[in-house]
């Protein structure tokens, strides 16, 4: 595995590295944003990236932007904010997983290794049942050749659902997922963005199916 450590902070990026040297992963660094796309460019086998948010020249926000138009590589947001407001823009503009300083080095690298392992559990970089699509590379749906528009979670959880198919999930299991593991919401949350995910659906929105009592399961027919 490769890691790239975007942080302006010369000690954090050491105990990152630290450790991961000692999980004998790959490791490269940047000092900011702007020096982190340029090595993401003439880098394709970077498998995970640990990004700060506060930086000089572009900040971490900025970077997860750019980043997003050039590559899917998974991003852990790491930052001192740990306001709510910041957690749910990060996941909104694509992020993996968001951590808040200060931070457990071995649960970061397990966080790193969670967020890999989801990402190679998918084989192909297509999913297709009858006229539906999901482009992973793409990260767009389509229903007969027409592209369906979802929000950032609605992507994520239809991709989570695809690839546990005909596994219940609870919306526990949901909520830590996809919105991470320190969001601080309830059911209802769960509940509203399966119906508009349904509702985008349309003919197949039955293959998203309710568990009660539990949560919800993607089955084909």
């Amino acid at each position: 595995m490769k890691v790239l450590i975007v942080d302006d902070e010369a000690g954090i990026r050491d105990v990152i590295k630290e450790y991961c040297l000692f999980e004998n992963f790959g490791v490269l660094e940047a000092d900011d944003g702007a020096s982190a796309l340029n090595t993401i460019k003439n880098n394709h086998d970077i498998d995970i990236i640990v990004l700060d948010i506060m930086m000089p020249k572009m900040d971490g926000y900025t970077t997860l932007k750019e980043l997003r138009k050039i590559s899917t590589t998974p991003v852990i947001m790491l930052s001192a904010r740990s306001e709510e407001y910041n957690k749910l823009l990060s996941f909104e503009l694509g992020v993996d997983d968001y951590v808040t300083k200060p931070f457990s080095p071995k649960e970061l690298i397990a966080r790193i290794k969670a967020v890999v392992s989801r990402g190679n559990n998918t084989n192909t970089d297509k999913y297709v049942y009858k006229t539906l699509e999901i482009d992973y590379l793409g990260h767009k749906v389509t229903v007969d050749s027409n592209e369906i528009k979802l929000t950032p979670k609605e992507y994520e959880l239809l991709v989570l659902f695809v690839q546990n198919k005909s596994i219940a999930l609870s919306r526990e299991t949901l909520l830590s997922k996809v919105w991470g593991y320190d969001f601080f919401g309830d059911d209802r949350t769960i509940d509203t963005h399966i119906k508009m995910l349904r509702n985008n659906l349309g003919e197949y929105r039955d293959l998203i199916k309710t568990v009660r009592g539990l949560g919800y399961k993607y089955e084909e027919e």
